[in-house]
């Protein structure tokens, strides 16, 4: 089971709705697996403040005082920590990849749900419902979210088995479905060097994207290799704050619609979670070909056959 959402906006006029629209999405899948879930919102001004880097840590052992004391003084800068739920939203006029680093040399044991630029990821234990109402989702703005509802089958209930995951900088992946040689694709990626946070089948997959991608393949370079590296059953969202990527397996078995109209982008795990959107009388909606790489940018449409 599963269920996955994505909003890509095109319309500003609707960037402060974004979190509302999301939650509807989100919350609709969540007879699909609900024993924990996760968001990604890009621009959100509160949660990834304009010109500041952004972290997301999930149950740190420490306060959210003590988290802003440590790092401040160690970047020589000042920190900035929201709570939400049981995740810590860090946020520094830093390089990203320089507040990630001293977030993890401070506290080597946390789980990071994410980092980038204009990036929160939020995840956790429980019902989207109930997390959607925590987070304050309704509230966010930005111009693009991620969601997922998870029913485990590969790890853990845990935070760290909970979807999305953002692996690479303001990247991030949902997953419905499973993969048969995940086990062995960790091997290899773990053998390159590549550290996981968890035995969750997904997280390997969102490793070997963002491994393709940190050696300079685009998303639909990165996402034809996973079709022709993974076995297994799935739909991938993959995203990042400029494009957002849909994928499926050979056989198309696990369940997508993808809606298009001039002001958005939207996909899910099923029709009804997109029918609460603005203008959806009006979209062009299809089911996502087998092996087909769908991709958007906030410039530009494009859909690209898998050769």
């Amino acid at each position: 089971m599963c269920g996955i959402v994505g909003l890509h906006l095109r319309s500003p006029e609707l960037h402060p709705h974004l979190g509302e629209l999301l939650a509807g999405m989100l919350c609709e899948m969540q007879d699909r697996g609900a024993d924990s879930a996760g968001i990604a919102v890009y621009g959100d001004p509160t949660w990834s403040p304009p010109g500041h880097s952004t972290v997301s840590l999930v149950e740190p052992d420490a306060s959210p005082e003590e988290v802003a004391a440590t790092l401040s003084a160690t970047l020589g800068t000042p920190v900035a920590v929201l709570v939400r739920d049981v995740t810590y939203l860090l946020s520094a006029e830093a390089d990203p990849e320089v507040l990630l680093a001293a977030a993890r040399s401070a506290y080597p044991h946390v789980l990071v749900g994410g980092f980038g630029v204009d990036l929160a990821v939020l995840k956790g234990v429980g019902t989207p419902t109930d997390l959607a109402a925590r987070w304050g989702l309704a509230g966010a703005q930005g111009w693009q979210g991620v969601g997922h509802t998870r029913m485990a089958t590969e790890s853990a209930v845990t935070p760290a088995g909970a979807h999305p995951y953002a692996v690479g900088p303001d990247q991030c992946m949902v997953h419905n479905g499973s993969f048969s040689n995940h086990a062995t694709i960790r091997r290899e990626l773990r053998a390159a060097g590549v550290a996981f946070d968890s035995e969750n089948d997904t997280e390997v997959a969102a490793r070997f994207v963002a491994d393709r991608l940190a050696a300079g393949a685009d998303v639909e370079e990165a996402l034809t290799d996973v079709t022709r590296t993974f076995d297994g059953f799935y739909t991938l969202l993959v995203s990042n704050r400029d494009s957002f990527a849909v994928v499926r397996d050979a056989i198309a078995c696990k369940p997508a619609v993808i809606a298009e109209t001039d002001a958005w982008v939207a996909m899910a795990s099923e029709y009804r979670a997109l029918a609460h959107l603005p203008g959806v009388e009006n979209a062009r909606i299809w089911e996502p070909e087998p092996e087909t790489v769908y991709a958007w940018t906030r410039e530009t449409t494009r859909e690209a056959a898998l050769a």
